[in-house]
Order: C-alpha cells, then structure tokens, then sequence
C-alpha cells in the first residue's frame, strides 16, 4: 500500500482528534496486521467501494481515550462505553473517512463510503472483508491509544 494513500487517513485522523476534541495523538510506526483481533475497546469500521479500488478503515480507541474524547466533544464524561461513545466513534469515523475521501479524490481516488459500523468489547474483532494487506498505525496521547487500520485491494 503506497504512502500516498494511507497518508490522507492519518492527517485525517489528526485534523478530526485536533478540532474536534482538542487531542494532539502522537503517530507510532505502522505494521502489517495479521489478525482481526481490535486493539483497542471500541471501534468504528466503514467500507469504501470505487470504480478502481475497494477497501475499508477503522478507527479504535482505548476506552479511556474514548471517554476523554466524548467528554471533549459533548461536555459530559460516561462511565464506560455506552450508546452515546458508539455513536461518537462512528461520526469520527465517517469523519475521519471524509476528510481523506476529499484528499484522495483530488488524486483522482474516486469511491463511495458505506456507513460506518461500531463495534466495542474486549478482544473484539475487526473484519475488513477486502482482499488486501491491512496496515495498522498506533497513536498514543495522555489519555490513552488510538489504532487506525487501513485494507485496500490495491
């Protein structure tokens, strides 16, 4: 998977965590991910399906970065992952997703978003149902970790 594809993610993760819930993530060194356990406590999942590429992202976080997060946005802070977490999660998600939809489509990357799932639990599983590498990035602040996966048939 070329850098100039999944870097539209990863600023797009920055800029939504940045102006969104005033969070400064700290970018670790990407791998490839073998399995589809999630590491992290919940996670939003969205599919991307274009004339020339298919894919999906997803976004999990800690639950304690998640909790500081909706607090951030909304002003109040759950006591663990509830309803209102998921539904913050997937609008990062669709965020995040839009941000570098915008960024790849000036490169000429057209494609559709589906819309986004979450899913939360210790151990869960993420499943990208893409033919292709995944690339896992890690991303610590204070508060906790964020991993964004990336999987492309390309």
């Amino acid at each position: 998977m070329k850098a100039d594809f999944v870097n539209p993610f990863i600023s797009g993760l920055l800029n939504v965590m940045s102006t969104m819930a005033q969070t400064t993530l700290t970018p670790g060194k990407p791998q490839r991910k073998q399995s589809d356990v999630a590491k992290g406590d919940v996670s939003g999942l969205i599919g991307m399906v274009g004339p020339e590429v298919k894919g999906s992202m997803s976004i999990t976080f800690d639950e304690q970065l998640a909790l500081t997060i909706m607090e951030r946005m909304v002003g109040e802070r759950p006591g663990k992952i509830d309803a209102e977490v998921g539904d913050m999660v997937g609008e990062i998600t669709n965020m995040i997703c839009g941000s570098a939809k915008r960024e790849l489509g000036e490169k000429g990357y057209e494609f559709g978003m589906a819309t986004p799932i979450v899913v939360s639990g210790k151990s869960h599983s993420i499943s990208h149902q893409v033919d292709g590498p995944k690339i896992i990035l890690p991303f610590m602040c204070d508060e906790g970790h964020a991993h964004l996966e990336i999987c492309f048939d390309k």
